[in-house]
């Protein structure tokens, strides 16, 4: 059997999605997707919440909006989802201070969820979060540019920041670091989650293409992006996808009528048993209700229409298989 790990854009679960929930089923914010995402192998997301009830929120610089999820009903979600590694580089996760982003990692770790992308210290920060996945060695290191006031240095907690547009060498080294730290376990696929620039963009900055095909360079196999709440087009380098921005999966978030920021994708990639992509899967999802469904026929057509327009200008095309679209990534 071939191997298929999925990935999704944004996962909130704050707000209003935490008070639907607690009048709901645990598993009801997954909707008609559960199943799918139950039926992959492994499923790495981007956690855009903290998992807490406890914490103030943060008023040290202006934040509009702070996100947490009542653990007691957010991590039993996660684990019927089948979710093994939350992306946590993001700005949201010390929404609720240190104390809230401590709890989020303790209630990842009693889940036996893995993450990566904050910590206690950048050092924390920086590590992979490595797991198996179908006999495969999988690592994921996690990085974000979003809100530096979050950034963990050497002695305090919060994210894994870099600035992509300035090729100061810091950057890179940094990224190399975690990079390094993911081969000493002798990975066989490599996924950098980034969590860039800024919200409702149709279309990544030239930096982000050329920092990107570094990293795949570097040896990193998918580019899992995320943070515009708008999917954006795919490039293929050296065989490796770029996902540059995988859009919104969940959340309670107000729609654009014309971005459309509640239609996405689960991102579905399948490798050989040596962690070599083959193929990547796009399957429509579209939010309501604070839940996340499969797309109806209008809106799967819409996001296909829209995928292949903003992925034309990388030079990548797409099959198609029912209503998901299909990148082939051998030959």
């Amino acid at each position: 059997m071939t191997p298929r790990i999925g990935f999704t854009g944004d996962v909130m679960l704050g707000r209003l999605v935490d008070d639907r929930q607690r009048r709901r089923a645990v598993d009801a914010v997954w909707g008609d997707v559960l199943d799918r995402l139950r039926a992959l192998d492994g499923l790495v997301i981007n956690l855009e919440c903290v998992l807490s009830t406890r914490g103030q929120q943060w008023r040290r610089t202006h934040r509009p909006f702070h996100f947490r999820a009542d653990p007691d009903w957010a991590v039993p979600a996660l684990e019927r989802a089948g979710v093994d590694v939350c992306a946590l580089a993001n700005n949201h996760v010390l929404d609720y201070e240190e104390a809230a982003l401590r709890d989020t990692i303790d209630h990842l770790d009693e889940a036996g969820i893995a993450h990566a992308g904050a910590g206690e210290t950048i050092d924390e920060a920086l590590d992979p979060a490595a797991v198996s996945i179908a006999d495969l060695d999988v690592a994921v290191v996690s990085f974000t540019d979003n809100t530096p006031e979050y950034a963990a240095d050497e002695e305090s907690p919060g994210t894994a920041w870099i600035d992509v547009t300035v090729d100061d060498g810091k950057t890179r080294r940094r990224v190399r670091e975690a990079l390094d730290r993911s081969r000493e376990s002798d990975t066989d696929l490599l996924v950098a989650s980034l969590h860039w620039g800024p919200n409702m963009v149709t279309e990544p900055p030239d930096t982000f293409g050329e920092f990107g095909r570094w990293l795949v360079e570097e040896g990193v196999d998918l580019i899992h992006g995320h943070s515009a709440h708008v999917f954006q087009g795919i490039e293929v380098h050296e065989g490796a996808p770029i996902v540059y921005d995988a859009g919104d999966f969940v959340d309670d978030y107000a729609v654009d009528a014309e971005l459309r920021n509640d239609r996405g994708f689960l991102f579905e990639l399948a490798v050989t048993e040596a962690g070599t992509p083959t193929e990547l899967r796009l399957h429509p999802t579209e939010i309501e209700g604070c839940a996340v469904h499969e797309a109806s026929s209008e809106a799967a057509a819409w996001s296909r229409e829209v995928m292949r327009d903003r992925s034309a200008e990388f030079g990548t095309t797409f099959d198609r298989d029912g209503e998901a679209l299909v990148l082939p990534l051998e030959g």
